[in-house]
């Protein structure tokens, strides 16, 4: 009786170790990326540790198991497509465990929703956090940063935020994602204070978001918002029209730079055309195992019909569909768009079928998220970014954890018969 005690207790310091580091790396993401791969690395030791305490070295089965499966082994087969196949096996198992093991980690070790809560205060407070930052740096930057700005295009655009993030289309990526989660909840929250503070910080990353210049991300707002029009009420669709009058009384440079979408001189519009030409070269030439796992990058010179530079380095297609299908093939894309499908789903029949209205608004936010994403697909491929691919599984697995809790409290008897 007295290891069976000493070992549920070693079991519970696991667990709990566990659980906060997940919530770490969750809070440390957009912040530190050197900190959330700590506390990262922190947690799969903790899990491995607990496997070998309890003796129980098996996963718990999705009904996402098969697709991921499958997406890693399309992704490992155009290894041998690159051109430097060293290169793409560190650069392979190196994200691709980072994305998996998040994935796994958070989808065996979470197991309710104040578990999911927990975690997801952590990420609306560390967006809270790269949101002010944002507006430090908008007022009290000294320094000029010319690399994100075209001046000859917008000579009164001076500044793009881009806060802790690498870029201002990365920043943007991020805030639109953290805004729709924030939004779901204030959506289906009753109490006023609750829903005036989640309004309240979509709100903030707003202001943000204006502030990062990003075209890509401002269309993907009209997504977002269309997403809430037919997932939560058709009245918000009004939202939409609003959006030009916006415009109209808004900063002349701010609608100059939205108009610019439509100016075919546009130094970025021409550039991402010619990424889009280009990359479908590339999947014409290798449809099927496609050109190797983060090549892009050393095949693009082959492929350059634009700038004829070869020192000019392209790390992306600026399109996550073409980058997807031109790296593992499109038999790969295939995949990798049935597991945004699935999941996306899955959390479409949870806001109806779930009787917590936490879990209802929470997976509304990350649905419309996960369409905003697939809308900024088009233009931009974010998920290029470590940080960003690791918040879109870390969601994904909270996707996992409340289904998996309302099949076990059999709160969506009806959901159920669906999958």
């Amino acid at each position: 009786m007295r290891i069976s005690y000493r070992l549920i207790k070693l079991q519970y310091y696991f667990d709990l170790i566990i659980e906060h580091c997940i919530i770490a790396v969750a809070f440390f993401l957009p912040l530190s990326a050197i900190t959330a791969d700590v506390f990262f690395v922190a947690g799969l030791t903790a899990w491995a540790l607990k496997m070998i305490a309890t003796r129980k070295f098996s996963l718990k089965r999705t009904p996402f198991d098969e697709l991921i499966l499958m997406f890693i082994i399309f992704s490992a087969l155009s290894i041998g497509s690159s051109p430097d196949r060293g290169f793409s096996f560190y650069n392979y198992y190196n994200l691709m465990g980072r994305y998996i093991l998040i994935y796994y980690l958070v989808v065996n070790n979470i197991q309710s929703t104040d578990q999911v809560k927990r975690i997801v205060w952590a990420i609306l407070g560390s967006a809270f956090i790269v949101a002010l930052y944002g507006f430090y740096q908008y007022l009290f930057s000294d320094r000029m940063i010319t690399e994100w700005v075209d001046y000859e295009q917008f000579p009164d655009l001076k500044f793009r935020v881009f806060s802790t993030m690498q870029n201002p289309n990365l920043l943007a990526g991020f805030l639109v994602t953290i805004m729709a989660i924030a939004a779901g909840l204030g959506c289906k929250e009753t109490t006023l204070n609750c829903r005036s503070a989640a309004f309240s910080l979509v709100a903030i990353l707003a202001v943000c978001l204006v502030l990062t210049y990003s075209r890509g991300a401002w269309l993907s707002v009209l997504a977002l918002i269309a997403a809430f029009g037919v997932l939560y009420n058709r009245k918000i669709f009004w939202l939409l029209l609003l959006l030009p009058l916006l415009g109209l009384f808004g900063h002349d440079v701010l609608l100059e730079r939205l108009m610019s979408i439509f100016n075919p001189t546009d130094t970025s519009s021409t550039l991402r055309i010619a990424l889009w030409e280009s990359t479908v070269a590339m999947i014409m030439d290798k449809p099927f195992f496609g050109i190797g796992w983060g090549a892009y990058w050393m095949v693009y010179p082959e492929y350059d019909f634009f700038i004829n530079d070869s020192s000019t380095k392209i790390v992306h297609a600026h399109n996550m569909y073409l980058n997807i299908a031109a790296e593992i093939g499109i038999p790969g894309l295939m995949v990798f768009l049935g597991i945004i499908y699935s999941h996306l789903k899955t959390a479409v029949n949870l806001i109806s079928y779930s009787a917590n209205r936490f879990t209802a608004g929470l997976m509304l936010g990350i649905a419309a998220a996960l369409i905003a994403l697939a809308v900024n697909g088009l233009t931009d491929y974010i998920l290029f970014n470590i940080q960003m691919s690791m918040l879109f599984w870390l969601l994904n697995a909270i996707i996992t954890v409340l289904w998996g809790e309302s099949c076990r409290y059999g709160t969506t008897s009806r959901f159920l018969k669906k999958m």
